[in-house]
């Protein structure tokens, strides 16, 4: 019955596109194919009676509890405007080099990701903040729209984020499965901590590229980036240092904590939350109204995270009831080019999934289908998750439909034409592929960090 678990996928993609909300039509579409298959025999109904357990499961997941904590971290940081006195002190720092207001974009959303690690945000925040500055200068409208987005963007794969936190729980499950299937029966484990470790030098490594395109583009067509000769006044070494200490100090206490085995990604998770809390207490940008709405933006967005997990976890029962992993097990491994070939399928599949899908839905539900597939094939579960981090944060910077030209297209200035926007980030998703390139012929890029904190 493999082919009614490719119908219930083709279903819940053409249901996603016509807009209907996401969590619902994943669980709704799927009960609705299990009342059909129990009626007509097809479908084993002793199954459904797993749901209770599978939803009770993600309530008491450990791993989980970070997401709502690491969320209103990045709120309340987000609340607190961080984002502004950095922006302001690093133009200041490298604003009359050519090109210096592009690299203080970079560095401030690279900041801005390893402390919200919330895109759509981060692009926003850039968005509103650097886009009419950078016009201002001169900047060429393509370059500033395509800065802002990659720079945006990096919340994907810069550690902690919040997309490698639900990327691990997944990826826990899926290798743990993946051995079994082998006949592994005292499987090892792979844990949110191993995929930050394993995302830090690929994220910095980002950053260094995008500067270096910056730094190269500036050099080489120097009226797309003119330097800022205006005497706005100089910065000092102190001021450099207040604007970044406390942004870089909560990331070293949370990031720090995880990677050195003090505390649990839910335990720092925590110590970012009251950080955040206390950051904001302290630059006097919280009060009564603004802590209610920090409050209810995390509970807003965590609720969405927990519907879809549900509704994806009802879906993968059912789309597993119907054989649907055996199904893509047999396609993926009758591809040809073995495991090379079932991996190009595959992001492939999942690049061309993130103009239309966020990165919660794939992450629950495209994960847990190909994830056990190919990681029985003998691929390393950390290199395989940044893979497919990187892959998606590509597909949100791609034209015409990655997410980060729309968060920017609501912002920008009527003035700045969308192909701008397109423009602007095509050389950016070239170093994204690039990246990708680098991380599949040269894997240790990722494996080595993890290697030698947790001597794996």
């Amino acid at each position: 019955m493999e082919w009614i678990a490719g119908l219930l996928f083709v279903t819940v993609i053409v249901l996603l596109l016509a807009g209907f909300p996401v969590a619902f039509t994943l669980g709704g579409t799927a009960l609705m194919f299990a009342g059909v298959g129990v009626l007509a025999g097809s479908f084993n109904e002793a199954l459904l009676s797993g749901l209770p357990n599978r939803i009770f499961g993600i309530m008491s997941n450990e791993t989980l509890v970070a997401v709502p904590l690491f969320v209103f971290m990045g709120v309340t940081l987000e609340r607190a405007r961080i984002a502004e006195e950095l922006l302001e002190t690093l133009s200041l720092l490298f604003g009359r080099l050519r090109g210096g207001l592009g690299i203080s974009v970079t560095i401030v959303g690279m900041l801005l990701a390893a402390s919200t690690g919330i895109v759509g945000a981060t692009v926003v925040t850039m968005g509103l903040l650097s886009l009419p500055t950078m016009l201002k200068r001169g900047y060429s409208p393509s370059v500033a729209t395509g800065t802002i987005c990659a720079s945006g963007t990096l919340g994907q794969i810069i550690p902690p984020s919040i997309i490698l936190v639900m990327l691990g729980d997944v990826m826990t499950s899926a290798y743990q499965q993946a051995q079994l299937d082998m006949g592994v029966f005292s499987p090892k484990t792979v844990s949110v901590g191993d995929l930050f470790a394993g995302a830090l030098v690929p994220g910095l490594m980002l950053v260094g590229l995008y500067i270096g395109y910056i730094v190269l583009a500036a050099a080489l067509k120097p009226d797309l980036m003119p330097a800022h000769d205006r005497d706005d006044g100089r910065v000092s070494l102190l001021a450099v240092v207040r604007a970044l200490t406390p942004p870089l100090v909560l990331i070293l206490a949370v990031l720090g904590s995880i990677l050195a085995g003090l505390a649990t990604p839910t335990e720092a998770a925590g110590v970012g939350g009251m950080g955040a809390l206390l950051l904001a207490v302290l630059r006097r940008e919280l009060n009564v109204r603004r802590l209610k709405q920090i409050m209810q933006a995390t509970l807003r967005i965590s609720s969405m995270v927990f519907l879809i997990l549900i509704g994806a976890s009802v879906f993968s029962l059912v789309f597993r009831g119907y054989g649907g992993d055996e199904g893509v097990q047999a396609v993926l491994q009758g591809l040809p080019g073995g495991v090379a070939g079932a991996v190009i399928v595959v992001m492939l599949v999942m690049f061309l999934l993130g103009f239309v899908l966020d990165f919660i839905e794939i992450t629950f539900v495209v994960v847990p289908i190909v994830g056990p597939v190919l990681l029985a094939m003998g691929l390393d579960p950390v290199w395989l998750g940044i893979m497919i981090a990187i892959n998606l944060q590509t597909s949100f910077l791609t034209p015409p439909f990655g997410f980060a030209l729309f968060y920017l297209r609501g912002v920008a200035p009527p003035d700045v034409r969308t192909i701008d926007i397109y423009r602007g980030v095509i050389p950016f998703v070239l170093i994204q592929i690039l990246a990708l390139v680098l991380l599949a012929l040269f894997p240790e890029i990722v494996t080595w960090l993890p290697g030698r904190i947790y001597g794996e």
